[in-house]
């Protein structure tokens, strides 16, 4: 029988189910804050997506914890799910975070005051509220539930489990940068972590990179002819005229590599924009076509990977970055507000490029001082910089915890951020060669790299012990 089993878990491993388009959604109805009873009256609609094909009584619920983003755009990028919900007998239910996608709570949710209802904590206890709602609605109200995410969902995942152990069982957390937002390690190794990508993929396009970076500063130290230049060179459509100018560009142009960086994967994918295959050496073997000698030309084919540019076109860099609290960059349009307010009240992402020979940007510096004078301008708020170090605890508050798996690729930027060391028998990390940004919950691919697929494998087995468990706590006489 246990070979059987086992048989059935080497099947979904490698099992590639497409996420069921158009998605099954539904509405709760949510406090708009959890702990402050000044307004019980006032609630919001919180969408959910959802697939009960597979689902069988006693089977469990697979819970994505929704991050910063529309709900249906990490639907249609966690497969992992998708591929192992048959064997499972699973239902598989995607809740949106408040503030994000079409989950407003306010018709103007961006301002004060109505953005400070836009935390951590209430966005885990609207997951804590729905969770049984929806067990209610397919009379699954015995149902074991799995909390999944990356990134920061992936955090939001270990700390429902944290937070939540009646209600969450137990929690894949991928790409999960805890030490860098808690402030436990510095984010400078944050871009040391990119060079170190684009090494590993073709280390002749470091130089180029590097010295386009030196050209442009040496240009703009000749004034308003050398941003002329620059501007000619990479063909922008809005001319740099202004030190600001300048920074933006810079910060434009670091925001590809870094985003080229995390989604890296060995195939084509459209998840935060449309990119090949190893996008990485995509940009690297254009940066190497210019060669040394024509490093500006290098640096402007290898972002147009990201930014996706024609010959005949040019880079709108003022409307394709927009600048925030969190130097990784916040994206675009009313989701990158709210991840703009979130980075600065309790998610710490504000430690400067280093600027060494670790590094492949130029010095693009941003202190706490001066992320909390443009937090206080826009909302009115200043970041704490220990505000989710003092809300969840340390790193060590994961010996506390159990039915844990946490997972980081050595392709990710993130990583260095993650928990990478197993804290216990049940708080166990995985380390995945050749993985990118949470690629173990990416469907699986025939171009996947062997360490996933492994990956993949211990994570479902961890799911399956953590079931047998609950089986036996909840079913026993």
């Amino acid at each position: 029988m246990r070979a059987i089993i086992y048989f059935l878990l080497l099947l979904s491993a490698s099992r590639q189910e497409t996420p069921p388009w158009p998605p099954k959604i539904g509405i709760y109805e949510q406090k708009i804050s959890h702990f402050d009873f000044s307004f019980p009256s006032l609630t919001f609609n919180q969408r959910f997506v959802y697939e009960d094909q597979w689902y069988k009584p006693g089977g469990p619920i697979f819970f994505y914890c929704g991050n910063e983003g529309n709900i249906l755009s990490f639907w249609n990028n966690t497969g992992f799910l998708f591929d192992i919900a048959p064997t499972f007998n699973a239902l598989i239910l995607f809740a949106e975070h408040r503030y994000y996608g079409e989950s407003l709570p306010f018709p103007s949710s961006f301002n004060q005051p109505y953005i400070g209802y836009l935390t951590i904590e209430e966005a885990m206890a609207d997951f804590a509220n729905l969770i049984p709602a929806v067990k209610q609605q397919f009379n699954a109200t015995s149902a074991p539930v799995i909390a999944f995410g990356g990134s920061y969902g992936g955090m939001l995942a270990a700390y429902m489990r944290l937070q939540y152990p009646h209600i969450i069982s137990g929690a894949i957390s991928s790409s999960a940068p805890f030490k860098w937002v808690t402030g436990e390690a510095s984010l400078h190794t944050f871009f040391e972590s990119i060079k170190e990508v684009y090494f590993s993929a073709n280390e002749t396009c470091i130089p180029i990179i590097q010295a386009a970076y030196v050209e442009i500063l040496k240009r703009a130290n000749e004034g308003q002819n050398g941003l002329k230049n620059i501007t000619i060179e990479l063909g922008l459509c809005q001319p740099l005229e202004t030190l600001e100018d300048l920074d933006r560009m810079l910060r434009w142009s670091r925001n590809a590599f870094v985003v080229m960086s995390m989604m890296n994967y060995p195939y084509s994918s459209s998840f935060m924009s449309d990119l090949p295959a190893n996008p990485v050496k995509v940009s690297c073997d254009r940066a190497i076509k210019f060669g040394i000698k024509n490093p500006l030309a290098g640096l402007r084919e290898a972002v147009g990977v990201f930014y996706s540019k024609s010959p005949e076109s040019c880079f709108d860099y003022k409307s394709q970055y927009i600048d925030c609290a969190d130097i990784t960059g916040c994206g675009l349009g009313d989701d990158s507000i709210a991840w703009d307010f979130q980075a600065c009240t309790e998610m710490h992402l504000y430690d400067p490029s280093n600027a060494t020979s670790n590094d492949l940007f130029p010095s693009l510096p941003k202190t706490l001082e001066e992320v909390n004078e443009y937090c206080y301008r826009k909302y009115g708020v200043r970041m704490s910089e220990k505000q989710l170090l003092t809300a969840f605890g340390p790193i060590s508050i994961w010996k506390r915890a159990s039915n844990i798996v946490f997972s980081n690729g050595n392709l990710d930027p993130w990583m260095k951020g993650g928990i990478l060391e197993d804290v216990s028998k049940s708080v166990t990390a995985l380390q995945i060669h050749g993985g990118a940004h949470h690629l173990d919950l990416r469907s699986a691919n025939e171009a996947d790299p062997p360490s996933v697929k492994i990956a993949r494998q211990t994570e479902i087995e961890a799911i399956s012990e953590w079931l047998k468990e609950y089986e036996d706590y909840c079913c026993q006489a």
